[in-house]
């Protein structure tokens, strides 16, 4: 079982939400709601991992996790 960090961005306009896998480059999807994106995510993720191990690369590990911060400009 591996776990991996996923990014939910609300598309405001649009609605629904954008994600990405920050430790699996080029790993996206999107989904009208937060429980589809959720499930999007872990198909999208599935399917990377396929393809790397099919290919014989390593499979991303993701060491810690990102972190998020606020700033503030002026």
């Amino acid at each position: 079982m591996r776990r991996y960090t996923v990014i939910l961005t609300p598309e405001r306009e649009e609605g629904g939400y954008s994600v990405s896998v920050p430790a699996l480059p080029g790993c996206y999807t999107q989904g009208e709601t937060l429980e589809e994106a959720l499930e999007n995510a872990r198909d999208a993720i599935r399917l990377y991992l396929e393809d790397v191990i099919a290919s014989g690369e390593p499979v991303p590990e993701e060491d810690a996790p990102p972190e998020l911060a606020t700033v503030e400009v002026a």
